[in-house]
């Protein structure tokens, strides 16, 4: 039976190209999507709720899918507040899993960040980390939480520190082999094309590290 799909963070590079695919997948045959601001995408699939996502259990009544993906993530740059980052990089995915719980959807699959740890000194890893903590602690049946390293791809947005750190790890990524692999840039199709996957098989783990998101994604290939 064709699938509901809800996507948090469609206009974003990863969530835009999540929302591509689910749009060419026929195991779907909607896509309801809650965003700050209009995809610009119109398709017979795709029903569009422009909402603040900082209080999305306002629109529980829309919130009915098969299953979730939440693509959403901020930068130091672009909220160099503290207080409205963790707002962000965590409030808004660990509400999505309240929703989830609340409404019996059975999947939701987030993406986290490489060292993530809620015991972690430094601020990002440490929202991550807490983040995955307590969507985890929402016991919804069929939790995966993606943990990708530098996501490479073009972004609309200019971000000149991230630029030049893309530019060295071109170097650098052959140079990391063995247990290092998994901090090798990922490109975004590559993660995509795992979180499809997951949704439609059963895999045992909760935490999926970068390295292991990409040996994944070849399955959907």
């Amino acid at each position: 039976m064709p699938k509901t799909a809800i996507i948090l963070g469609a206009t974003g590079l990863t969530g835009g190209i999540l929302l591509q695919l689910l749009i060419e997948d026929p195991r779907y045959s909607k896509i309801i999507l809650f965003s700050r601001k209009a995809t610009g995408i119109s398709h017979p699939k795709v029903e569009e709720h422009i909402v603040d996502l900082l209080i999305l259990s306002d629109h529980q009544d829309k919130f009915i899918a098969d299953e979730v993906f939440c693509c959403i993530g901020t930068t130091k740059a672009k909220t160099p507040d503290k207080n409205l980052y963790h707002k962000i990089d965590y409030g808004i995915p660990v509400s999505v899993a309240q929703l989830c719980k609340a409404n019996n959807i059975p999947t939701y699959i987030v993406v986290s960040a490489l060292g993530a740890n809620p015991n972690s000194s430094v601020f990002y890893n440490r929202t991550k980390g807490e983040m995955e903590r307590d969507v985890l602690q929402c016991q919804i049946p069929k939790t995966h939480l993606l943990q990708p390293s530098l996501i490479g791809g073009q972004r609309t947005e200019k971000r000149p520190g991230e630029y030049f750190f893309k530019q060295l790890m071109k170097v650098i990524n052959p140079l990391l082999i063995g247990g290092l692999k998994k901090y090798q840039t990922i490109v975004p199709e590559t993660i995509v094309l795992a979180m499809i996957w997951l949704a439609n098989h059963e895999f045992a783990d909760r935490i999926i590290i970068s390295d292991h998101i990409k040996e994944i994604a070849q399955k959907q290939e």
